[in-house]
């Protein structure tokens, strides 16, 4: 069973990159529950307008509920304490593909947000950048893909618990700051493949 507070984080998420004017990537949305832990995981992906099936720059999110946090919210569901609130578990991985030239790893810092949001007071931390080459058939440069990725947590505070209308407040920097940051990889000039050639990278 999908709890009420998770659901309306997703929803208020939602809602914030959709007020951002990005484009969300339906076939990229998965749910998926750990049957032996019972975590419960939410996946989505959003692009700038008009970026297609195949985008230069795309951020894609991710929101786990554990069973710990679970059981902490059915806890005050039903009035007893709790002596941490529950949180959703948060990574926001930004991807820039379809690259014919291994880029550096610098000048895409460069245009990553030098403070990224808070979310309830906790900000999210960024992670060291990862490239990724796929070979051509004859084993030749191929094609290029970065990732730098931002995680942290989401404290689903009391205030939170007693008014859920709280959480669009709390999600909603989050969807200028992707929507901005996607502007900004996609002007960094780097040399992009056609989308007409593109395979995805594994």
């Amino acid at each position: 069973m999908l709890d009420h507070v998770f659901v309306q984080a997703i929803g208020a998420l939602r809602s914030a990159l959709d007020d951002a004017l990005l484009e969300r990537h339906a076939l990229d949305e998965r749910f998926e529950l750990e049957l032996m832990l019972g975590d419960i995981t939410w996946e989505t992906a959003y692009t700038l307008p008009g970026e297609g099936p195949s985008p230069r720059a795309q951020a894609a999110i991710t929101f786990e509920w554990s069973t710990w946090s679970q059981s902490a919210y059915r806890s005050w569901l039903i009035g007893e304490g709790v002596d941490e609130p529950p949180e959703v578990t948060v990574e926001i991985l930004f991807r820039v593909q379809r690259l014919a030239a291994a880029p550096n790893p610098a000048d895409v810092l460069k245009a990553m947000p030098s403070a990224p949001p808070s979310l309830g007071g906790h900000p999210l931390e960024q992670r060291p950048p990862t490239i990724e080459q796929q070979l051509d058939e004859a084993g030749g440069g191929g094609r290029f893909a970065l990732e730098v990725a931002y995680d942290g947590s989401y404290e689903v505070a009391e205030r939170v618990l007693e008014n859920d209308e709280r959480l669009a407040e709390d999600m909603a920097p989050l969807g200028g700051w992707i929507a901005s940051t996607l502007v900004r990889l996609t002007d960094l000039g780097l040399d992009f493949l056609p989308p007409d050639v593109d395979i995805d990278m594994p």
